[in-house]
């Protein structure tokens, strides 16, 4: 009895979501958007506070004119999880992001640690645009609303919460929630205004770092710090000024940057979450997601860069560092086109994060892994009211109590998580038996089938050690089988275990592993000797022959290329950073062993959606 209990538990955790169109839910009509449009909702999503507000940040405390090797190793980040991206939205071209692609492919659990991640970031990351936006319009005006706000609101609370409450940001939230609630839908056309306007400021920012930057600032000593700060009196407000040349905080700030630089380029998943208004999904979704991603990339490095040879990485504003740098190098008046424009990509970028959240809420309270009432859609505005209200109150509050850096910190770790589930979904799905992914009685019964045979012809010890070793190596069957299936499912997990551990002893003592420490180095060469005996083990199995209109190369290199880099920057969040996400993923499996696992339409059989209200 336990074990079939446990069996069963099991069961629903894997448990894999239904792709047939419910009777009841009605989908957007396809083809109001093209491959441009995602490409500009992708951009416009992405390009926000992250390349006008945290270059600066990143500069001053963690890299210095290293920043642009922190944004490189932070894009190649992100495109490498685009790319993996990518495959999932060709083989699922639904509406619905990582979230469906999971449920469709990997199972519940799966699904539902993506979803409540998103949920996390998409909440962060609006919080941050408004926080970011606030201090763009504050910088245009003197400051006077921070100064305002500290005077009036300033609040004597513990460290890790702002310093005061910023009630511009937080009204700002209430009235993007508001127009959400009463169905203001974000034009494809005005995102494309706002999107081009916001690559041209960054382009006139990028040429101006060439004509007016200065190469000096890319190799500063101890005494050009004295002679630069001279003025100042006490230059310990200024934060550790680093050792001098072009990565004064050395490595192990690069690392520390590239993980807050992941920022940058989150929201290019907006893309996922529209394809059903598009005519041919499983096209437009990979060519927008690394298409706008190359662009993004292409404009952060060019940013940081142009950032860093204009002003010693020191003196860099944090509030304001774009529209400060012109103001040191002699063009004052180029600074109020930049805040300008920074208004308009903040804009953007505001909208791009707000309005998917309530779909993917809305899409999780559908399928019953969080609570059907948020599901609800009130026929007057056409609009999941209850979702939206519960997606902005939360960000509103986030928006009030915790600083930029902060919300910063928190979104890059759930998404860098987000990611690494994508790519463990890609690196298994290649290697499954073709099969109808809507069908999970089929694959049921299949197991059923194969556990029968198995019992009825059982070899023995030997035989069996020697067709395992044959599986392992030389698999018979040139297409993917229930076992090879499993065999990657199993040896994906070891190399996920293995590739978190390797990275947390480079986390943690990096210097002594490179200089020959007779214990780790040995256990790290040990770890990565493990990780390429399952990588070929993985290599040697059948790939699914269906055809993908885009498919991740060099598989299983990338993908786990991909979960290593993400694992290690995630290693790189500070011990607060790690507490406020664990409280976060206590309360959603709280929710999700509590409510979800029992409710979810997994377990039944599809139901209508939860009835309209007349408001």
């Amino acid at each position: 009895m336990l074990c079939q209990g446990v069996h069963r538990f099991g069961q629903k955790l894997v448990r894999r979501r239904l792709l047939e169109p419910r009777e009841g839910f009605e989908r957007p009509k396809a083809g109001h958007l093209n491959t441009l449009d995602l490409v500009a909702l992708g951009v416009g999503s992405t390009l926000g506070a992250g390349v006008y507000i945290l270059v600066g940040e990143v500069a001053v405390y963690e890299a210095g004119p290293a920043t642009v090797i922190c944004f490189f190793a932070a894009g190649l980040s992100t495109i490498l999880s685009g790319l993996c991206y990518a495959e999932l939205a060709a083989w699922v071209p639904r509406p619905g992001s990582a979230y469906l692609y999971s449920y469709a492919t990997m199972g519940q659990l799966c699904a539902f640690i993506i979803g409540w991640n998103l949920i996390l970031s998409f909440v962060m990351a609006t919080a941050c645009e408004a926080r970011a936006w606030s201090y763009a319009f504050d910088s245009l005006i003197g400051n006077r609303i921070s100064q305002a706000f500290q005077e009036t609101f300033s609040l004597h609370v513990p460290y890790f919460l702002a310093t005061y409450v910023d009630f511009f940001a937080f009204v700002l939230v209430l009235l993007l929630t508001g127009l959400l609630v009463l169905g203001v839908h974000e034009s494809a056309l005005v995102n494309k205004v706002f999107t081009s306007l916001n690559i041209l400021v960054l382009s006139f920012i990028i040429l101006s770092g060439i004509i007016k930057g200065d190469l000096h600032n890319w190799k500063l000593t101890n005494q050009d710090y004295s002679l630069n700060t001279s003025g100042y009196g006490d230059i310990s407000r200024l934060g550790p000024l680093g050792s001098g040349g072009f990565v004064p905080f050395g490595f192990e700030g690069i690392l520390h940057g590239a993980a807050t630089c992941f920022y940058a380029f989150v929201g290019f998943d907006v893309i996922a979450t529209t394809g059903g208004e598009v005519p041919n999904p499983h096209r437009s979704i990979p060519l927008g997601i690394v298409i706008s991603l190359s662009i993004c990339f292409l404009a952060c490095f060019g940013v940081s860069a142009a950032l860093t040879l204009m002003v010693p990485y020191y003196q860099i504003q944090l509030e304001s560092p774009l529209p400060q740098a012109f103001l040191h190098v002699g063009w004052g008046p180029a600074r109020y086109v930049v805040a300008v424009g920074a208004l308009c990509a903040l804009t953007s970028s505001l909208l791009g994060t707000m309005f998917p959240m309530p779909r993917l809420v809305c899409a999780m309270a559908e399928d019953k892994l969080l609570f059907r009432g948020l599901a609800r859609i009130y026929t007057c505005t056409g609009t999941p009211i209850l979702a939206i209200i519960f997606a902005g109150s939360l960000t509103g509050v986030m928006t009030l109590l915790f600083e930029l850096s902060d919300l910063v910190d928190l979104v890059s770790t759930a998404m860098l998580l987000a990611y690494s589930l994508v790519a463990f979904s890609v690196l298994v799905l290649r290697y499954q038996s073709d099969q109808n992914l809507s069908n999970n009685e089929a694959t049921e019964e299949e197991i059923d089938i194969s556990l029968l045979e198995a019992s009825q012809f059982e070899p023995g010890p030997e035989a069996r050690s020697s067709n395992i070793l044959k599986s392992l190596w030389c698999p018979s069957n040139t297409i993917p089988t229930l076992k090879s299936g499993q065999i990657v499912y199993w040896c994906a997990f070891l190399l996920v275990l293995l590739l978190a551990i390797l990275s947390l002893v480079l986390a943690q003592w990096p210097s002594q592993v490179f200089s020959g420490d007779p214990v780790l180095t040995p256990v790290a060469v040990l770890l990565l000797l493990l990780i390429t005996g399952v990588t070929v083990i993985i290599w040697r199995q059948p790939q699914s022959p269906s055809p993908v209109y885009f498919k991740v190369p060099a598989l299983p290199v990338l993908p786990l290329v991909s979960i290593f880099v993400n694992i290690s920057l995630m290693m790189q969040m500070d011990t607060g950073t790690w507490t406020l996400f664990g409280i976060w993923m206590g309360i959603g499996f709280a929710i999700y062993f509590g409510y979800g696992i029992r409710h979810s339409l997994g377990n039944n059989e599809p139901q209508p959606p939860a009835s309209t209200s007349q408001t």
